[in-house]
This record gives structure tokens, C-alpha cells and sequence, in this order.
């Protein structure tokens, strides 16, 4: 369905520089916007999380990384009250502290513990399952290979599940033949939930073809909302001369939807954090634009984004919805009043 979102909408005055038609007015411009976009589940109930331990305690709340990978979403947190520090031990002992949906190494609750601090784990309840995941296979004697991007604070946490040498990591496909797996030992992989699908699919295709015995995960790890994402934004992607992804830069979902687009064949796919960073000059003789968000950036910032186009193009909006999403994760019992 093609709808035209009401100019009054537009929070911008008219760009005195936009482009014109060759007989005067704006271009005309049709934005397809992806659905789902923005927000996740466990993104939703991290931020809550958040705001809810400020109504609980009062702030100051202190939480340990970004919450989310989002610039926005982390100031608008910070100006209610919450205190982003990279380390427990940067926090006070008698203020509450909060871990990231990202999830954290065993050892970053252990020292919340021993310094007798309240806390609450924001972790997204789709991470939590491949923590366990892996628990379960080194319970079972077997060596986990953990597809992801070193680095990242979710491969950090999934890691830090286990002792040292217990998880292998593997980044590419091109990894797979130097892993280092004595004689005989029984493997399973596990995933990064923010991965491409193809991007993984790759890298299990190499691990079997190594190891035909690999255990894998009873369910995907790759999330629903990565992966819905990524379908709606092949979807805008086939369509479009250009793609704008929402985003911030250390997000691995958002990222990802660029590839995506990309490999649609749509190579005009950027990511971008707010409507201020949009390079006009990349989108002249555009007339189809996809626009989309990654599960950590607020719809608000894409509404930010229509309105600057409005400012520039004779704008009308057309959603593409590849699927709907009912998830809900329950908030941490000690928040719940």
C-alpha cells in the first residue's frame, strides 16, 4: 500500500539548495520503506530495562557498555539519568548497575557480586539461548566453533561463557581449514544472532565440509529480527536506485543490512546514524529510495530522515512488509512491581 506521509510532518524548513525539475518544482521521490525496521524485542526490553531500574532506584543507574549499539538511544538514557562506564569496577559499589543486551563474560557478573553490587542483566533473552547452547555442548566434551566478528561485545560475552580455548572463533569461511582441533575431538558451532544469513551459512557450509560430524544448534542462532531485516531489505533493495540503512557504525545488524542491499545488487547502500548525515550528493538522480533501520535504531531517527527528504524531493512513502513481528520478552522479576 502507497501512502503519502503528511508534509506538515516535515521538521525541516525547505532547503533553499534542493534540486529542481527541469520545468521547476521538486523531483519527485519514492521512499520504500522496509518492514520490519528499527526496534527488536530485546532491544525494546533492554531499554526498559534501563528506565525501569532509574524508576526502581533512582538515578544514578549505572550500565556497564552502550545498552544498545545507538548513539540516540544511549544520550536519550544518559539525560534520565543512566551512566555508561566500559567496566564494573569503573561504577560505584552502592549504585545499581545494568549489562548490555549484548550480554557480558561470566566474569563480569562474578565481580558485580564480589563487590556486593545490585545489578540486572539486560542480556537479550535470543543471546542468553546460545550461551546456554554452548554451556551445553561443553558439558558434553565437545569443542564449539563460534561464528562472529572478534571484537564484538556479544562474541566477547558468548566467549567469556566458557574457560579460555574452549570456543574457536571463525570469522570467514577462509578460517575454517586452520583451526586448530586435536584428532578425534567432537565440534559444534554456534552463531553471532546479528549475522548476515549468508554471511553464516558460508561459514557452516566450510565447518561441515570439514567436519561432516559438527553438532549444530537445535534452532537458529542468527535472531528473527536479524533475519527479518535482512529479508526486507533485499526486498526494498531490488527495487530501489539507492538504500539509506539506520544505524550506528560498531552495529553489526545495521552493517549487515548494507550487505545485504549491496548483494541485491543495489551497490548506492549506505549507513547512516541521523538524517544530518546524508551526503545529497549521493542521491542525485535518485527516484527510488529504500530506507531502513537496524534493530537498534528508534523509528523516530527514520521519521527524521522522511521529513529532510521532504525538504529536498516531492516525497511519497510506500511501506514493504515482508513480515510481522509479535515478540515480547518479559522484563528481570526485580523490576517488575
Amino acid at each position: 500500500m502507497t501512502e503519502t506521509v503528511p508534509r506538515e510532518s516535515a521538521r525541516a524548513a525547505v532547503d533553499p539548495d534542493a534540486p529542481e525539475e527541469e520545468g521547476g518544482g521538486r523531483p519527485p521521490l519514492t521512499i520504500l520503506l522496509a518492514g520490519p525496521r528499527g526496534f527488536c524485542a530485546g532491544v525494546d526490553r533492554a531499554i526498559l530495562i534501563v528506565e525501569k531500574a532509574l524508576e526502581k532506584f533512582g538515578p544514578p543507574v549505572y550500565v556497564r557498555h552502550e545498552i544498545v549499539h545507538n548513539r540516540f538511544v544511549v544520550e536519550s538514557l544518559e539525560a534520565k539519568g543512566a551512566v555508561f562506564v566500559e567496566e564494573v569496577e569503573e561504577a560505584p559499589a552502592d549504585r545499581p548497575i545494568v549489562f548490555s543486551a549484548h550480554g557480558v563474560p561470566k566474569r563480569v557478573p562474578a565481580e558485580a557480586q564480589a563487590r556486593e553490587m545490585i545489578y540486572v542483566d539486560a542480556t537479550c533473552p535470543l543471546v542468553s539461548k546460545v550461551h546456554r547452547e554452548v554451556e551445553r555442548h561443553h558439558a558434553a566434551g565437545r569443542i564449539i566453533a563460534l561464528i562472529g566478528h572478534a571484537g564484538h561485545p556479544e562474541v566477547e560475552g558468548t566467549m567469556g561463557q566458557l574457560p579460555d580455548g574452549a570456543i574457536l572463533l571463525v570469522e570467514r569461511p577462509d578460517d575454517v581449514p586452520h583451526l586448530a582441533v586435536p584428532e578425534g575431538a567432537a565440534l559444534a558451532y554456534a552463531s553471532q544472532t546479528t549475522l548476515s544469513v549468508d554471511e553464516a551459512a558460508d561459514c557452516i557450509a566450510a565447518l561441515k565440509a570439514r567436519f561432516p560430524d559438527i553438532a549444530g544448534p537445535k534452532q537458529e542462532d542468527i535472531c528473527y529480527a536479524t533475519t527479518n531485516r535482512q529479508a526486507s531489505a533485499r526486498e526494498i533493495a531490488r527495487r530501489s536506485d539507492a538504500v539509506l540503512v539506520l544505524g550506528a557504525p560498531n552495529s553489526s545488524n545495521s552493517n549487515r543490512l548494507v550487505d545485504v542491499a549491496k548483494a541485491e545488487g543495489c551497490d548506492n547502500a549506505r549507513l547512516i546514524q541521523r538524517a544530518a548525515d546524508i551526503d545529497w550528493g549521493t542521491l542525485a538522480g535518485v527516484r527510488t529510495l529504500g530506507l531502513t533501520a537496524g534493530a537498534s535504531a528508534p523509528d523516530v531517527l527514520v521519521e527524521e530522515v522522511i521529513a529532510a527528504c521532504r525538504t529536498r524531493f516531492d516525497v511519497s512513502v510506500e511501506e514493504v512488509v515482508t513480515a510481522v513481528e509479535d515478540v515480547e520478552f518479559k522484563l528481570p522479576r526485580a523490576l517488575v512491581v
